[in-house]
């Protein structure tokens, strides 16, 4: 099967940083609203997490916490000895553009002794997050993103996400296909083309999709090349560049889809992301 992550992570950009690692005691809050997810990794407990929802849990043993989009939570360490952990936010580039967020919950969370692919990176982090080598913050950051990479693929390998592109990528048949859709936007797209890859009928092939990642195949489609768009628009591509770069034969063609699905023109969506700056 070819790479499932791999397509995803290369059109959003993955970035790690790591703002806080030792002992924590007392209560942290994160207000979200920056547009960043947070990745926090529990050496010790026990540690009181409290998401968005009011929801409350304890983490008693090694853990992953993953809040991938922007929400508030709060993490309480104690007022003892506190909870030993690494916190570090963590962003995509590409906020609800990037199906992958939209897909997974709002809290992932894996105890590190169900992974050994996560308990050695978490080994790695915190020798390097108790150190003051040169190259420290850079070394801490892309291990952290390494993680964030591991804890996807344990997730997709234990099918913890049950909707959305995550589920499909975990589904051995729609992983071919979602995976060529991916890697080639601009290919011209039929739904023959898509059931061909995952060796099913065309009706088979639809019903399935829909069931398993929430929306028909060329609605996923279409979400996936406009996202990718408006990547590219922030880049400062031209429209015509950018219409070609994701599978539309004309600017006008995309011009049409884009002002039906966003609300406004490439070149007036492009303008004003511009004006509003970073």
């Amino acid at each position: 099967m070819s790479d499932r992550l791999s397509a995803l992570l290369q059109r959003f950009e993955l970035r790690a940083r790591v703002f806080y690692s030792g002992a924590l005691c007392g209560i942290a809050n994160f207000d979200g609203g920056a547009g960043i997810g947070h990745l926090h990794l529990v050496r010790r407990g026990p540690l009181g997490v409290t998401d968005s929802l009011g929801r409350h849990s304890v983490v008693s043993e090694p853990s992953v916490l993953f809040f991938p989009r922007d929400g508030a939570h709060r993490l309480d360490g104690g007022e003892r000895e506190g909870a030993d952990v690494v916190c570090a936010s963590i962003d995509f580039g590409a906020g609800d553009e990037n199906p992958l967020l939209r897909g997974l919950p709002a809290l992932l969370s894996v105890s590190l002794a169900e992974s050994p692919g996560l308990d050695l990176a978490q080994q790695l982090l915190f020798s390097e997050a108790q150190a003051s080598r040169c190259g420290h913050g850079a070394v801490v950051d892309r291990l952290t993103e390494v993680l964030v990479i591991q804890l996807l693929r344990h997730a997709m390998a234990h099918q913890m996400v049950d909707g959305g592109v995550m589920a499909g990528l975990a589904d051995p048949r729609l992983a071919k296909t979602i995976s060529a859709l991916h890697a080639d936007p601009a290919r011209t797209w039929n739904l023959d083309a898509m059931a061909g890859l995952a060796g099913m009928s065309r009706a088979r092939f639809a019903a399935h999709f829909t069931r398993t990642v929430g929306i028909p195949p060329g609605d996923y489609l279409t979400g996936w090349r406009l996202g990718l768009a408006r990547t590219l628009l922030r880049k400062g591509l031209a429209v015509k560049q950018v219409a070609a770069e994701v599978g539309y034969a004309s600017p006008g063609a995309f011009g049409r889809v884009f002002l039906q699905r966003i609300g406004s023109t490439p070149t007036d969506w492009q303008q004003s992301d511009a004006a509003a700056g970073p």
